[in-house]
């Protein structure tokens, strides 16, 4: 993901992977194209992605397949986000955690165009979704291997997987779309909002200083429930809203029991 409001900040505080860095071509934003990805990787196949296409209307609401264990917010970056991200980044200290004690795991992105995967990477590694990574896959080698490591070595092992990178290639070419060059500079961005096995919803994303707890959940819910909504991505919506922004493009995807 790259954006265009990075030149207002110092090089300390931009949050965007460098232009030298390694560029991988995005993934469509495609349940069923994520769910391959992750599939490949070693997310057991009782586990996947669904369009959610309301969160008011309960009808709709009522066709994701619950538990639902990550949501994955879709936008464009925009003015007010940003301002929002750099107000609130402002009193936060750079995330140092490591080891088994931590609460949630986070990657920081340095790939670029690879926010969709980071955004992937955080739904399954967090909560009960990390029980359903088989054991001797890829995906469980690279985790056992990224959770003693603090966020700068862990950004790096993710840099230097192959594994990684050969599935996410893969996964590139699926779609319904055209897939844009590894060089393209795409507008949209990924947040996912997971519930720790401390039962409290964290929002993930590999552009800021850390994650960040939005408050404790109930241990009957997920993170479609209303409390969830209200703290997570409704909060986000109202933010766009009052400020004026226009039409708000944005989708969103959970992460839940297959459907066959």
């Amino acid at each position: 993901m790259a954006s265009g409001h990075s030149d207002m900040e110092g090089p300390r505080s931009n949050p965007d992977v460098p232009e030298s860095s390694k560029a991988f071509v995005p993934i469509e934003n495609n349940p069923e194209v994520m769910s391959r990805l992750l599939h490949q990787l070693g997310l057991s196949s009782t586990l996947s992605f669904h369009d959610v296409f309301s969160i008011d209307d309960q009808d709709l609401l009522a066709f994701v397949p619950r538990p639902a264990y990550a949501l994955l917010l879709v936008f464009p970056v925009s003015d007010t986000y940003e301002n929002f991200r750099r107000t609130e980044d402002a009193d936060q200290e750079e995330y140092s955690g490591a080891g088994a004690g931590e609460e949630v795991m986070w990657f920081k992105q340095t790939i670029r165009n690879a926010c969709g995967l980071i955004g992937l990477l955080h739904g399954v590694s967090n909560g009960e979704a990390f029980d359903f990574i088989e054991p001797s896959s890829d995906l469980a080698t690279l985790l056992k291997s990224a959770i003693p490591l603090q966020p700068t070595a862990r950004a790096d092992l993710l840099y230097e997987s192959q594994a990684l990178e050969s599935a996410h290639q893969s996964a590139a070419a699926l779609g319904d779309s055209i897939a844009p060059s590894a060089e393209d500079k795409v507008d949209l961005h990924y947040v996912c909002f997971v519930k720790s096995r401390n039962g409290h919803l964290w929002e993930l994303d590999g552009r800021r200083k850390g994650p960040l707890d939005r408050g404790p959940l109930a241990s009957t819910d997920d993170v479609l429930c209303e409390k969830a909504l209200n703290i997570g991505v409704r909060s986000f919506l109202k933010r766009e809203e009052m400020a004026g922004g226009g039409e708000l493009r944005f989708s969103l995807i959970a992460l839940g029991p297959s459907m066959d």
